[in-house]
């Protein structure tokens, strides 16, 4: 599934740095080579014990892991709404992305400029934050307007069905807008939420707040004052936050994975930032991983929680979803419990699944189909 994660920040908050050890990690993952889809776009693994355990158990001879997408979005500036600077590029870069990964600086650094060459050590994660989501914001709130006047007159004098639909959405959605939060605090039912879809807005995209946190603080996120201020402003927004370290990750993606995890255990950690910020924002979008399992072939596939069987089939090929009959499934509990699809069978944990079953995180399947 081609979904991505687009990186934002305010200049020197480390959003670089953070990119260019993504896009390091992925060159030299062994089984599933970065590639780059575009200058500024990289495609790293995400991290999976399972298949490591399938792998070990099945001896394929061939292993592929499911991968993600992240994309480093152009810099923001104040005043990006109105097309300052490289706004209208930042939009657009933010329109075609699923969620939205935001770093932020979480350390003191004399030696580093603060946005709008703000001088002194001490920063401000809160001013940072609020400066790129005002811009969202702003952005969001002149689309919302420009709908708002059209569709009221419809609503009003047509009496169309989904036109009143869409005024109310945007009645609950212009006020909090005008308030300055983003339209990711609002509570929407079911068929708000179709309407809401329709409306591209970007502060509805989902979020994952990266504290950048110094070196010698990484180990211990939870003593880090700055780190309490964005899991607080967090937790508002309905949005997530992981804590990394940018230049420990741009030092540990140029070592081999033993002395990654020597590194890694020096320093307090049990694995790395990337792999841990791939993992979070693949969650982030609701995603989760099915495996097909042979001889051939261990390999791992994204899906969207709540996809029925067909439309898993259908991440493999057409072909699969259009000609699907069933699904035989198996558990990746059962067979590591039970150590073969034989003895799972016999154990009658074996599924034949139909058209209407939906797919769990760590399913095995292997579909049947005629086309």
């Amino acid at each position: 599934m081609a979904l991505t994660a687009g990186i934002v920040g305010l200049p020197n908050v480390g959003k670089s740095t953070l990119f260019n050890a993504i896009t390091k990690a992925g060159a030299e993952a062994a089984n599933y080579p970065f590639a780059t889809i575009d200058p500024n776009v990289g495609m790293v693994e995400v991290p999976d014990e399972r298949l490591n355990k399938l792998t070990e158990l099945i001896k394929p001879k061939k292993t592929v892991p499911t991968t993600f997408e992240f994309t480093d979005i152009a810099g923001i500036v104040k005043g990006a709404s109105r097309g300052e600077g490289l706004g209208n590029k930042f939009l657009a870069n933010i329109r075609e992305v699923d969620s939205i990964v935001h770093v932020v600086r979480a350390f003191d650094d004399e030696n580093v400029m603060r946005e709008n060459n703000r001088e002194g050590a001490f920063i401000d994660p809160m001013a940072d934050i609020e400066t790129i989501n005002l811009e969202l914001i702003l952005a969001d709130l002149e689309s919302v307007n420009k709908r708002y006047t059209r569709v009221e007159k419809v609503a009003r004098t047509a009496k169309d069905k989904d036109a009143v639909a869409e005024f109310n959405v945007l009645k609950k959605i212009k006020p909090v807008l005008e308030d300055g939060k983003s339209a990711r605090t609002i509570t929407f039912d079911d068929d708000e939420l179709k309407v809401v879809k329709g409306l591209f807005l970007l502060t509805t995209k989902p979020v994952l707040y990266v504290a950048n946190v110094s070196e010698d603080e990484v180990g211990m996120p939870d003593n880090i004052e700055y780190v309490k201020q964005i899991r607080e402003f967090a937790a508002t927004e309905n949005a997530e936050v992981a804590v990394i370290s940018a230049r420990v990750e741009e030092e540990i993606s140029e070592l081999e994975e033993e002395e990654k995890a020597e590194f890694l255990e020096a320093i307090g950690l049990s694995e790395s930032g990337v792999d841990l910020l791939t993992r979070a924002a693949y969650h982030l979008l609701g995603l989760a991983t099915y495996f097909t399992a042979g001889e051939k072939e261990v390999r791992a596939w994204t899906f969207k929680r709540g996809m029925k069987a067909p439309q898993m089939a259908g991440i493999i090929h057409s072909d699969f979803e259009k000609g699907f009959i069933r699904a035989v499934t198996m558990s990746y509990d059962d067979l590591i419990k039970y150590g073969s699809e034989k003895a799972v069978r016999e154990a009658g944990r074996l599924r034949e699944e139909g058209k209407d079953y939906v797919g769990q995180d760590g399913d095995i399947m292997e579909f049947r189909f005629n086309v």
